[in-house]
């Protein structure tokens, strides 16, 4: 067995965590830039206590998912003399912080570094010390190695990507994620249930992603709904949190697939978020796999993977592969999941959708390749 595995340099869990952080970021400096989402409540006692330690702050907020310009205007604030970054928020206000930090030491203009439709150049220097504070249990962007940046002009979304760029120290609190919306709850723990399945399902999946991926199942089985139905559910909380930050390892290292390979390019063509995306398509992308397996791979390892993972999660010992694409439907049910037309799809842009799918750099670790056909009828009955 051959393998390789990077994460952030230093991972902290659990409840009342947060409390480490003024401390820990002083190790790095004395003058961050703060990055946040736009609604700023969960920030403001973490800058409190922050500035209280004697750490000065530059406050940058991002509204919606990062694009291409708020990454400029974060790398030009933070060059006044940042000696690091500190991202708290969902995947959208870590992936800024981490690509601005990324790009602070290093000359040139983000499409520079950019896959896709970038030139995909290395970084040559170091990135600034970047710390991760995730306040919702999704992306897992805390233990990432890119960031996921919008390009309006390009209608995509695509990937800042370095092992450099993992956080220097990920700080995973619970106690952040209590009271979100059951809206945002439902679709950022769905992001981490695709993020876990795609990883073990995917070509790249190896014994040590393997392990995450599984016990991260496990716990969203048990908890999304709970946490769903009852925002102050302690356990539910931290369990989705723990299930989040496996997934976040599990994808950084074993790659994702068919779902994400959507949701990129869609998160470029639609206000909508990346969640409620990856939500809508989540069922079909996994039915088109396993139906493409049987018909072109039916000896393929990862059939008996998806069936695996049909009985851990539908508890029935005879269950199928396929039984794994109804028991995900019917969760995206129960969570009141909107397909693709309700979050703005318009039926004549599948064609747009689906060449740009195809060349989506998830779509290069699903466990089998579709057709353009399967892709065609992926979007339309996520439709």
């Amino acid at each position: 067995m051959r393998l390789e595995f990077a994460t952030a340099g230093r991972i902290l869990f659990g409840s009342g965590m947060i409390a480490r952080l003024p401390a820990i970021a002083c190790e790095f400096g004395k003058r961050a830039l703060f990055v946040t989402s736009q609604n700023r409540d969960r920030a403001r006692p973490v800058a409190r206590a922050l500035t209280a330690e004697g750490l000065e702050l530059i406050w940058f907020s991002i509204s919606g998912e990062p694009v291409l310009e708020d990454i400029r205007q974060g790398v030009q604030a933070a060059r006044q003399k940042c000696d690091l970054v500190i991202g708290l928020g969902g995947g959208s206000a870590i992936d800024a912080a981490k690509a601005i930090a990324a790009l602070v030491p290093n000359s040139g203009e983000p499409l520079d570094y950019l896959e896709v439709i970038g030139k995909a150049q290395q970084l040559a220097h170091e990135p600034l010390p970047f710390l991760a504070i995730p306040t919702t249990a999704g992306a897992g962007a805390e233990v990432t190695r890119n960031a996921v940046l919008g390009s309006p002009e390009h209608g995509v979304k695509v990937s800042l990507r370095s092992a450099r760029m993992l956080a220097k120290v990920a700080l995973v609190d619970p106690d952040l994620t209590l009271s979100l919306p059951p809206e945002i709850t439902a679709y950022t723990g769905l992001d981490a249930f695709t993020q876990l399945l795609e990883s073990y399902v995917s070509q790249r999946a190896n014994a040590m992603t393997d392990l995450f991926c599984v016990e991260g199942l496990k716990r969203v089985r048990i908890s999304l709904l709970r946490a769903f139905h009852d925002g102050n559910d302690r356990d539910a909380r931290e369990s989705m949190s723990f299930a989040s930050l496996l997934g976040g390892m599990a994808l950084a290292n074993a790659g994702l697939g068919v779902v994400h390979g959507f949701a990129a390019p869609l998160g470029g063509m639609l206000e909508a978020p990346h969640g409620a995306l990856v939500a809508a398509v989540l069922p079909h992308g996994v039915e088109a796999n396993i139906h493409a397996l049987r018909k072109r791979a039916s000896n393929s390892e990862t059939l008996g993977r998806y069936q695996h993972l049909a009985r851990l999660l539908t508890g029935d010992p005879h269950a199928q592969a396929e039984d794994l694409a109804a028991w995900i439907s019917q969760l995206c049910g129960r969570l009141g999941v909107l397909g693709l037309r309700a979050l703005g799809l318009e039926p004549e842009r599948i064609p747009e959708l689906v060449e740009k799918a195809a060349r989506a750099s998830s779509m290069q670790a699903n466990p089998i390749v579709l057709t353009e056909e399967e892709l065609v009828s992926i979007a339309e009955r996520a439709l």
